[in-house]
């Protein structure tokens, strides 16, 4: 090989200007080329709008997937600000929708991040091939037009506003995704998850692309964990051995706080869904917490009404999982994940707090109701004495 093929210099580096990087590597902005990034897209877009609402500012959410191929995201909040000098603390339109975000980062327990990548509506703008903004703000009505990530038009007023709120619609870049098909159920299905998590959160979620069969969800859950553990039980034919228990408590010592709702039923499955600040998560000191907490209780409850000898062993945390539903969720100030996805919560204080706080309410509803106690117990404990 000669010197002039290893030769390595500084005309050997690429420098890519504007929005180059982010259309060149899309996947490493919103994940992927397919559905998986348009579906993070829209999460990008409504990150926004959602935290409007779960902050009082604004109280509902609507996203709209139009004729066109379009993905329209309203809220009716104060609008976005128009610069950066009207004091609202966030940056003005034009940087909002121009300008990358300082980093992903995970916010404290009162900010919601829908998607996994944190990356910010602007990357969204550079990946469409037009996104249209409008702001309605102390009676005037803003538009502006972009085109891949680059303001097209100037910021213009276009005359009286009635309300307040702000609507960005955009479309995304055929060049890059080349299919640009939106699943209906994948948005659904993590706008859900957010409702359940966040009992202030009212979102609409409508499809017009077929003009004959339009489709249209409003998902707002007063209940919130409790309603998530019905819906995660509505799709089988087995019968609740326990009414749900639900419960949200604060705890100092993990810097923030616990939603928890389980129940069993006479299925064989288990069905426990976990979150962390409400993102999904694979697993963690949460959930280790949980199933600590339940088998103590479980246990205890067992020896004091003699279902467990002196010699027996103490019930394990994998015997309690047949039949079980339950939504464990935490929000925390300051999460710690372990590694780069983010999907295993590693605050180490969270498992002995949640361990309690379940520990505390299982033990509590068992002693109330001994007969469904003994529904669930004693296959528990019938179990446990095979091992």
């Amino acid at each position: 090989m000669s010197e002039e093929d290893t030769r390595y210099d500084a005309s050997n580096i690429q420098v890519l200007q504007g929005w180059e990087a982010v259309r060149k590597r899309p996947g490493m902005y919103v994940g992927s080329t397919s559905e998986r990034g348009l579906r993070h897209m829209v999460f990008e877009v409504a990150d926004r709008a959602v935290n409007e609402v779960l902050a009082g500012r604004a109280s509902s959410v609507d996203i709209t997937l139009t004729p066109d191929g379009g993905v329209c995201v309203a809220d009716d909040g104060p609008g976005v600000p128009i610069d950066d000098t009207e004091g609202a603390g966030g940056p003005g339109l034009e940087a909002l929708l121009t300008q990358m975000q300082a980093g992903a980062g995970t916010g404290g327990r009162h900010d919601v991040t829908i998607g996994f990548c944190g990356v910010g509506p602007a990357v969204v703008n550079a990946l469409s091939r037009r996104m249209t903004a409008e702001v309605r703000r102390e009676g005037v009505r803003w538009v502006q037009e972009y085109a891949r990530g680059v303001a097209a038009t100037p910021l213009t007023k276009v005359g009286t506003a009635t309300g307040s709120g702000t609507t960005i619609t955009f479309w995304p870049d055929a060049d890059i995704f080349g299919a640009t098909e939106f699943s209906f159920d994948g948005l659904e299905e993590r706008f859900r998850e957010l409702a359940y998590l966040n009992q202030g959160l009212d979102i609409s979620l409508t499809d017009l692309r077929s003009p004959d069969e339009p489709r249209s969800v409003r998902l707002r859950f007063p209940d919130g964990t409790r309603d998530f553990v019905d819906f995660l039980d509505s799709h089988t034919a087995a019968s609740a051995l326990m009414d749900t228990i639900a419960f949200e408590r604060e705890d100092p010592r993990m810097e923030g706080v616990m939603e928890v709702a389980f129940r069993w039923c006479s299925c064989p499955d288990e069905r426990v869904q976990s979150f962390a600040n409400s993102r999904p998560t694979d697993g963690g000191t949460h959930t280790v917490g949980f199933r600590d907490g339940m088998a103590a209780a479980a246990t205890a409850y067992a020896r004091e009404q003699g279902l467990l000898t002196p010699t027996d062993h103490d019930i394990g945390a994998d015997r309690i999982s047949a039949g079980l539903t339950a939504v464990v969720s935490v929000k925390l100030d300051r999460p710690n994940f372990e590694g780069s996805t983010r999907g295993v919560l590693g605050n180490s204080e969270v498992r002995d707090c949640v361990g309690q706080a379940v520990q505390d309410h299982l033990g509590r509803w068992l002693k109330e109701d001994p007969e469904r106690a003994a529904a669930v117990i004693d296959p528990i404990v019938q179990g446990a004495r095979r091992d």
